[in-house]
């Protein structure tokens, strides 16, 4: 039987415990309220460029971009497809890290080509070990993210699918609903689907449902500068 003395150290090293995770607990906190805030910064951003396509379509509805091509004539098993992977830079999440990485194993089972874009430590050591399917081109930490990094993947993405080096492109990631509860999410980046755009609610959510639009030098051109940047949208947030 442990003795009086033994017991108030036991008691005095469970207080210091509990101070040090008290203290992680204030920092997980703050920096969840930071990055809450960023995205509450970005969303009227990707909301404004998603109501700008849904105008350009409403208007320009034969418009026929790139952006939009689904290379149907490409069967399945022949598709080149991406996907970005986002994991995090370290362990003990709980499920955060291996619902993304059950989610990525579900979509590399299905018919086609795969390459994956994988940012975070532990996402890239799961990876490694398969390097037909790992592409190395970003790797960036997640404990920091900005939007250079953001546009820099946007643009590579954008510049594949241009040279048909990639037929789909697909992001997975976790969208935190809550400090406690998170949903592992997919999502098709391009091509881009149409029933996406065709609500008008997308519009009115951005304030910028005008009939009158003059779409300068051309539609196509600017849904070409729209399309990458809704895209760094996405992947910012």
């Amino acid at each position: 039987m442990a003795n009086a003395r033994e017991l108030k150290e036991r008691m005095a090293s469970i207080q210091e415990t509990k101070k040090i995770t008290n203290a992680m607990y204030l920092i997980s906190s703050s920096k969840m309220k930071q990055a809450k805030k960023k995205l509450a910064d970005t969303e009227p951003f990707f909301y404004a460029m998603q109501a700008e396509i849904t105008r350009i379509l409403r208007h320009v509805p034969d418009m026929h971009s790139h952006f939009f091509d689904r290379r149907e004539k490409i069967p399945a098993e022949e598709r080149k497809v991406g996907c970005i992977v986002i994991t995090a830079d370290k362990g003990l999440a709980g499920a955060y890290n291996h619902n993304v990485l059950k989610m990525a194993e579900e979509l590399i089972g299905q018919p086609g080509k795969h390459k994956m874009f994988v940012l975070g430590e532990v996402g890239r050591q799961y990876f490694s070990r398969r390097e037909d399917e790992l592409d190395s081109e970003f790797k960036y930490t997640v404990q920091s993210p900005n939007l250079y990094r953001a546009r820099v993947i946007a643009i590579k993405m954008v510049e594949l699918f241009e040279q048909e080096e990639l037929d789909d492109i697909y992001i997975i990631y976790t969208r935190m609903k809550n400090a406690l509860q998170a949903e592992t999410q997919q999502i098709k980046l391009l091509p881009l689907q149409r029933i996406n755009f065709a609500s008008d609610k997308m519009a009115a959510m951005a304030g910028v449902y005008r009939e009158a639009v003059t779409l300068y030098p051309s539609a196509h051109k600017v849904m070409d500068s729209i399309v990458p940047n809704y895209l760094i949208g996405i992947i910012y947030g």
